[in-house]
């Protein structure tokens, strides 16, 4: 994506919803693509996005931005749990549910984002697999 275009939107209309939206766009270039099983790049990706929430939380794209980084920190516990660290996933576990319970605290009226922060939030805490070969 071309960067510029979207850091003129900020620049010109700082505050607005449409800079909101620009900088949520901009994360796109920041984003691993493949992960290879390596928990570094969903990491790196949920912060990313927590930050994007936290530094905008009136964006229209605050809800997408949170329900991405429980979806990133949920895919982690499975990461975790293949490579035999416990603790890590249950820190993972605890990270991604705090972000569902976040989403369904604050929106209103964001599209359909509080519906698939729920069904995210049960599919973790039953344990089922949100990464991998898994059939949903």
């Amino acid at each position: 994506m071309n960067e510029e275009l979207m850091k003129t939107v900020i620049k010109k209309f700082p505050g607005t919803k449409w800079a909101d939206i620009a900088a949520f766009q901009l994360i796109e270039n920041k984003l691993c693509g493949d992960w290879q099983g390596s928990v570094k790049c969903p990491d790196k990706e949920a912060e990313t996005y927590e930050k994007y929430a936290a530094d905008r939380p009136q964006s229209p794209k605050a809800a997408e931005a949170l329900y991405n980084a429980a979806w990133r920190r949920a895919a982690m516990i499975d990461m975790y749990k293949t490579d035999e660290q416990p603790k890590k996933a249950e820190e993972s576990k605890s990270k991604a549910l705090a972000l569902t319970q976040k989403i369904l605290s604050t929106t209103s009226g964001q599209g359909d984002w509080a519906a698939r922060a729920q069904a995210l939030e049960f599919v973790v805490k039953q344990d089922v697999p949100t990464y991998g070969n898994s059939i949903q």
